[in-house]
């Protein structure tokens, strides 16, 4: 079922991307559903967003801000149309539900069951729209318990066991620092989307994905829920500590610390060859990885005293070269450096001229289909007169 000849007119120019012709009503907000459908819509996927008359939150968090718009709402939103629809208006929830039928993708993260009262839940959907993939995100599942519980990020930090694990081994819980399983609940979606979309070029079928975010911290704990379900242990914090490798954490230099992960006995002893210690290769307390995990006391004072004697940059430089993964802890401005130094061009301008706005490159290569980014980040009903003229006139041919 493709949407070519029934999406709003495109603008910009751009080559068609791999989802090209897919068509996405997004009924999502904050973070996880729309990173998602920036994801399909940097993949060429002609994405709606449909805001309510206030629109998404996050255009009121800030700061910071980039000409008074929030910057957290614009990490998310590239390449989307935006329509406010008041949902509790008829006819404002007849054009979504019009939506809704002439889309291959609908994605929404209202409390589950909140839009069966507009007709546009899955089952409605669907009814008009066998073919729909559906995908609702939630905080806690769709079931009886879950269902009423709101799904912040952070709470899931805390109720999945993030938290606990976050922090000084003596100090309190932290979060961490970005909405991770926000993001990582959006990328599971994004999955999910893509695998029901290849199910139905097979079968013609369409269906209801369901994605919540404590599923996906506990899937995307991945080691440490493994941990406690197969072997009974209960992580706890270690600092900046790995439970199973050393050294795997910062190490102080001279002038600040190195992030070193010697993550086998190879690199392990390439390590101690540029530290000037290569006989802590053979010594049977460090030879093995469980016996460094098990002595890592004895061991970090050996390794930090040849640390100390230069700088983060002089050993990063040697360390790398000589095959052993390790990394200056970095702000977020030399990050983006950093991958400029190393050519990945992590900034693209999405827009024309001085409008062009700044934004992170999608993550994604491809040899012969790359993202595309056609459209900035989009103010609050920007497409709505074109979306809504769209959606009055008579459906063409698929």
């Amino acid at each position: 079922m493709s949407a070519d000849a029934t999406q709003p007119a495109s603008t910009g120019a751009a080559a068609p991307g791999p989802l090209a012709g897919l068509l996405v009503a997004d009924f999502s907000r904050i973070l996880a559903g729309p990173y998602a459908t920036m994801l399909l819509a940097d993949l060429g996927a002609e994405v709606v967003k449909v805001e309510g008359p206030s629109g998404d939150d996050t255009r009121t968090w800030q700061p910071p801000v980039r000409e008074g718009v929030s910057t957290y709402y614009m990490g998310v939103n590239r390449n989307k149309r935006s329509v406010a629809l008041n949902l509790a208006d008829e006819a404002d929830a007849g054009a979504a539900r019009e939506l809704a039928r002439r889309a291959d993708v609908v994605v929404e993260n209202f409390k589950p069951g909140g839009l069966a009262r507009f007709g546009l839940d899955y089952d409605s959907v669907a009814a008009t729209n066998p073919g729909v993939v559906y995908a609702s995100i939630s905080g806690f599942g769709s079931g009886p318990k879950g269902a009423p519980l709101p799904g912040y990020d952070l709470i899931v930090q805390a109720i999945s066991g993030f938290m606990s694990l976050t922090g000084d081994t003596d100090g309190a819980p932290y979060r961490g620092g970005v909405a991770l399983f926000d993001v990582m609940a959006g990328l599971h979606a994004t999955i999910g989307v893509l695998s029901a979309i290849n199910h139905r070029h097979a079968t013609g079928q369409g269906q209801h994905i369901e994605v919540n975010l404590l599923s996906s911290a506990l899937s995307g704990l991945v080691n440490q829920t493994s941990a406690y379900v197969a072997g009974d242990v209960v992580p706890f914090r270690m600092g900046n500590s790995h439970p199973s490798l050393f050294p795997y954490e910062p190490l102080p230099c001279s002038d600040g610390d190195l992030i070193i992960t010697a993550g086998n006995n190879g690199q392990f002893r390439r390590l101690v060859e540029v530290l000037g210690v290569p006989e802590l290769a053979d010594d049977p307390r460090f030879s093995r990885n469980e016996d460094r995990t098990a002595n890592r006391d004895e061991l970090r004072p050996l390794l930090v005293e040849r640390l100390r004697t230069r700088s983060k940059q002089e050993w990063f430089r040697d360390i790398i070269g000589a095959g052993v993964p390790c990394g200056p802890i970095n702000t977020i401005d030399q990050g983006v450096a950093f991958a400029e130094e190393v050519g990945l061009d992590p900034v693209v301008r999405v827009g024309e001229g001085d409008a062009a706005v700044p934004s992170v490159r999608n993550p994604i290569t491809f040899s012969v289909t790359p993202p595309a980014y056609r459209l900035p980040p989009p103010d609050l009903d920007e497409h709505g007169a074109e979306v809504r003229r769209w959606l009055a006139a008579p459906e063409e041919s698929r």
